[in-house]
């Protein structure tokens, strides 16, 4: 067997984990795609082949594909790890070329996270997560909800739960790559508020490095303080820092307020060109620019003992999916 034979597989096995339940050859090979790998479903179907017969994916139903098994999930967590550095970068631009939103129209697909909780304790997630948008440590103000059977960003909500999508803060660079100006994503980081100003970054993980978004590795070490931050103005959110060219600053200033109008804004604050911004560097002609994690919600959630799996960066989701926070209830 091949080096890159093997590394198509991982590749399918990263796929279907990420997807967080089974899927069919045509949706693994629109998810390879996305990564760079180029298969005919064909091909995608004979890996899978090899790898139920390596024990690593196991056949659902001919409508549902198939699924990882633990073993296959060992076997990526065992993988080579230097082969997976710079996975979540490439799926940041990736998704980010990919996203159809139309800011004139405001219609189109845009970049979601998801959450999936037991549907008992929806009514306490809505609570919750109200109070974080409240206080504007959010990407804009809309959620999604899909229930048991439903799909969200290519997640079919499984039986007796609930998935919430959030909006992706990658949204920003798809959305100003569509007007023209090309954003770097540098760093997923955390930041102090104080005041309900930031202040200064307290971790930084640069997304060329890193095989998992960094926002979801904080949550999970139990490193943010976003419930604390909502009740008092202090505390440490998840953000992520982004460099755009100085010469389009009049622009991103424009297209912001059509962001805004939008209900799809998170940018909290904007550089100035060539100066650091919290102390991070920026390169010649270029400005920083902090955009708000839009896992916080979900973030607040893990921190108030809600059991839920996260599964940021999942995919794309039409925008009509999204409605103001105000409007979800859990009936």
């Amino acid at each position: 067997m091949n080096a890159r034979c093997d590394k198509t597989k991982l590749a399918i096995l990263k796929v279907l984990q990420r997807l967080g339940g089974p899927a069919g050859s045509t949706r693994i090979m629109e998810e390879l795609t996305a990564l760079g790998i180029d298969l005919q479903p064909r091909t995608v179907r004979f890996y899978l082949g090899q790898l139920d017969t390596q024990g690593l994916t196991r056949f659902v139903s001919r409508r549902q594909g198939r699924e990882i098994t633990e073993e296959g999930a060992e076997e990526l967590e065992h993988a080579n790890v230097v082969g997976k550095i710079g996975f979540v970068a490439a799926r940041v631009d990736s998704l980010g070329y990919r996203m159809s939103f139309d800011l004139a129209s405001g219609t189109g697909t845009i970049i979601t996270n998801v959450a999936v909780i037991h549907k008992g304790v929806l009514s306490i997630a809505l609570r919750e997560m109200r109070r974080i948008f409240v206080k504007g440590l959010t990407m804009g103000y809309r959620m999604a909800l899909a229930y048991e059977g439903e799909t969200l960003a290519g997640i079919k909500v499984p039986p007796h739960h609930v998935a919430i999508g959030t909006v992706c803060s990658v949204t920003i660079n798809g959305i100003l790559l569509d007007c023209g100006v090309p954003v770097t994503s540098r760093y997923g980081g955390l930041v102090e508020l104080d005041g309900g100003q930031p202040q200064r970054f307290v971790q930084l993980i640069d997304y060329q490095g890193t095989t998992l978004d960094p926002l979801e590795v904080f949550i999970k070490a139990n490193m943010t303080q976003v419930h604390k931050c909502a009740e008092t103005n202090h505390g440490i959110i998840g953000a992520s820092f982004r460099e755009v060219p100085s010469v389009a600053l009049g622009d991103i200033r424009r297209i912001r307020q059509d962001i805004m109008r939008h209900g799809l804004d998170g940018i909290l604050t904007i550089g100035k060109p060539n100066l650091p911004l919290l102390d991070m560097p920026v390169a010649e002609g270029r400005t920083g620019m902090i955009v708000i994690g839009g896992l916080n919600p979900i973030a607040a959630l893990h921190e108030t003992g809600v059991r839920l799996s996260i599964l940021s960066l999942v995919g794309l989701e039409d925008v009509e999916r999204f409605v103001p926070y105000q409007d979800l209830t859990s009936g």
